[in-house]
């Protein structure tokens, strides 16, 4: 198997990715549209029950500081999250997700999780193939930071706003 032929089959595992994240979406959002971008801020906000700084969430999404803001003030305003002074440090702001911005998270990311074990369910993978996907799953970071690659901020047709 050469380089290239790996290569070709994990893109077409990102995009296949991409692609059950889209369906997902827009199974759990009752007919709420979401942005690839404000999906992925729901995602980071929800990682920790505290929430997470605004700073932090535009440095996980490549944008600038005045870009997720905004974003997240709509999020705000459509009820998935509330922004808050930290407690810790009051210059600081930080985004949590709301009762109904955390179930539409959890619901998505079962949707997801549901086709992946479907997809890999039909593909029945060898054992031998376990410790390949391991190694390869732990290169890639569940965040999608590639250190290789120059951070860019996100547009404002990406952000949604």
């Amino acid at each position: 198997m050469s380089r290239e032929q790996v290569v070709d089959w994990l893109e077409g595992i990102v995009f296949g990715g991409v692609a059950i994240t889209t369906a997902a979406l827009e199974y759990a959002t009752d007919g709420q549209e979401l942005t690839f971008t404000q999906w992925r801020a729901i995602l980071f906000v929800g990682e920790d029950a505290g929430g997470c700084r605004v700073g932090e969430v535009a440095t996980l999404l490549h944008a600038s500081l005045p870009t997720t803001s905004r974003l997240l003030r709509r999020l705000e305003r459509r009820g998935l999250l509330a922004l808050k002074r930290d407690e810790q440090d009051r210059r600081a702001t930080r985004a949590r997700l709301t009762e109904a911005g955390a179930a539409l998270r959890s619901a998505v990311l079962a949707y997801r999780r549901d086709r992946i074990a479907a997809i890999v369910d039909q593909a029945n993978p060898p054992a031998s193939a376990h410790r390949a996907l391991r190694n390869l799953a732990m290169r890639f970071d569940a965040r999608g930071h590639d250190a290789s690659a120059p951070a860019r901020a996100a547009s404002a047709e990406e952000t949604g706003e």
